[in-house]
């Protein structure tokens, strides 16, 4: 007989979902179940942060929802950073929650709590499976709403007697068993016409590209538009990057902690594309933005499109149709290129670039900027590079090598540190032959810690490289800037190579720039996961703070 858990994974496998996240618990008893007999593969972790965590990953990864399954009451709150950080991202996934019966809630049983209602804030749909034939209608709305406009996080509960419950009929189901996100409508034509306007009437134009980018497939679009018009483009700190090749025209990331070229105050025209309303475009107001500068907006998502303080032009509809119309139209209209500020541009980013990497220069040790330069020399042209903590993420962001390509990840818009292990794992299901490689703080790779013995079970190979400040490290610059002395940001000295080979994993220890260079090859030889333990010098990329 079939179940509605058997309804639920084959709705998940005919939408391509290549495995299921979970910590293990009773109320998924009936799930696991049917994931046996469908052949649908688990990856179990030790704690349900985890799990969230490599659904979010999963979906950024992919652009298709990812899927984690925990436990009711407490574990559904520890899953839920993980649906915190897909919500603040903007990233497809679903929380499946197993609880006790569903005729049994408020009855007093174990772990008695419904988790819809502490979900539903934080998530574009959330309801129970409540009524068996209707599964299949149920799987439906969530996974539309995860895939659709701004992608986002989903949460179904499943309780126990539910899920078990056998059915007599076919439960409808729907022939739309889509589970990547959709790219949007066609922008109107008029509104590209008023785009390119503003174009012809601009001198200093700066394309701003956001996460929505990444997931309408527009980086081919942008590429061409902005070396076309040669216009400077930039990303938010912490979105998806969506610069695939060398270019001439990327400005490096804004937003950041350590600070940025001084473009924005100076452009007469913002193209936002796919780009929140939030603090790291200043909101879209003065000063960060000039006060008689234009803004555009293009988003593939009504809400998020109006969000704010509006646009002087926006546009609704797919960003990669937009893209190309506006360049279409701007080719028709002969719209002459931006080689001038272009160029400006470029040599405020190479000053600044400059100064930050000077921060780095010290006799005595390595800091987060040799970690990096150690990752931008050895790093396979086909790997996918996660970046978790603060501080080697400013780094990060401020040593890009001329491109942002959509295979490197860092914590997204939510800022939270400890996702890294978790997304190397998730990296490591979605992509069994590609090179992965964590650069992480020594205090966000202890977060998930444990999972290192995860990964090693389950022969799941990635390199973790962690920059050992000792301390938090952006934390305790912001304090030293503003206090004078850091505020409960310093931490303790660790053996985390050997804390890798407790969990099965191989432990590696480098203190020189060769050291880092040969431990990153071998570990991406090796058939367990590498932990690559390095003792840095505290420093920022910040070039306003003292030497």
């Amino acid at each position: 007989m079939t179940t509605v858990a058997d309804v639920l994974v084959e709705e998940l496998q005919q939408r391509g979902v290549p495995f299921v996240a979970t910590l293990n618990g009773h109320g998924l008893d009936p799930f696991y179940l049917a994931c046996k007999r469908h052949g649908m593969r688990l990856v179990d972790v030790r704690n349900e942060q985890a799990a969230g965590y490599m659904a979010e990953v999963t979906g950024r990864l992919t652009r298709r929802v990812g899927v984690c399954a925990v436990s009711g009451a407490v574990a559904h709150v520890n899953a839920l950073t993980g649906v915190l950080n897909a919500w603040f991202d903007g990233s497809p996934m679903l929380l499946i929650t197993g609880t006790c019966d569903h005729v049994d809630f408020g009855w007093g049983n174990f772990q008695d709590f419904n988790p819809v209602p502490m979900s539903r804030p934080i998530c574009k749909y959330a309801r129970a499976v409540d009524v068996p034939w209707r599964v299949g209608h149920i799987v439906q709305e969530a996974f539309a709403a995860a895939t659709t406009g701004r992608p986002g996080p989903v949460h179904l509960t499943l309780p126990l007697d539910v899920a078990a419950a056998t059915l007599a009929t076919t439960p409808p189901r729907s022939r739309l068993r889509r589970g990547e996100v959709e790219p949007g409508t066609m922008p109107d034509p008029d509104t590209i016409d008023q785009v390119a306007s503003l174009l012809a009437a601009a001198q200093r134009p700066l394309l701003v590209a956001g996460s929505g980018v990444y997931y309408a497939h527009a980086e081919d679009a942008l590429a061409r538009l902005s070396q076309t018009l040669d216009i400077p483009v930039i990303i938010p700190i912490w979105d998806r990057g969506t610069i695939e090749g060398v270019s001439e025209q990327f400005m490096g990331v804004i937003g950041a902690a350590t600070g940025e070229p001084r473009l924005v105050p100076d452009s007469d025209l913002l193209i936002c594309v796919g780009v929140c309303f939030d603090y790291r475009i200043g909101q879209f107001q003065y000063p960060t933005v000039a006060a008689d500068a234009r803004v555009v907006r293009i988003d593939a998502d009504e809400r998020t499109l109006h969000g704010g303080m509006g646009a002087d032009v926006a546009v609704s509809g797919s960003p990669r149709h937009a893209l190309e119309q506006l360049l279409q139209v701007c080719r028709h209209r002969k719209i002459a290129a931006f080689e001038t500020w272009r160029r400006e541009a470029a040599l405020r980013r190479s000053n600044y670039k400059r100064r930050c990497r000077a921060k780095g220069d010290v006799t005595d040790g390595l800091t987060g900027r040799d970690v990096m330069d150690a990752v931008w020399a050895t790093l396979p042209d086909d790997a996918i590079l996660l970046v978790d903590g603060g501080n080697i993420g400013q780094w990060f962001h401020q040593t890009l090598p001329g491109r942002y390509r959509g295979s490197w990840l860092t914590c997204g818009a939510s800022g939270v540190v400890g996702w890294g292990l978790p997304g190397a794992m998730a990296a490591r299901a979605v992509h069994p032959d590609r090179p992965i490689v964590l650069v992480s703080g020594d205090g966000a790779i202890t977060f998930t810690v444990a999972e290192l013995e995860s990964a090693a079970r389950q022969q799941m190979p990635f390199v973790a490289i962690v920059a050992d400040d000792q301390q938090w490290g952006i934390s305790v610059t912001g304090h030293i800037a503003q206090f004078g002395e850091p505020l409960n940001s310093l931490l303790g000295p660790t053996q985390l190579d050997r804390v890798a080979e407790g969990f099965g994993c191989q432990g590696l220890r480098a203190e020189t720039f060769e050291e880092v260079t040969a431990a990153i090859g071998k570990g991406l030889q090796a058939d367990r996961p590498t932990l690559i333990h390095v003792p840095i010098v505290p420093s920022s990329p910040d070039p306003t703070l003292a030497p």
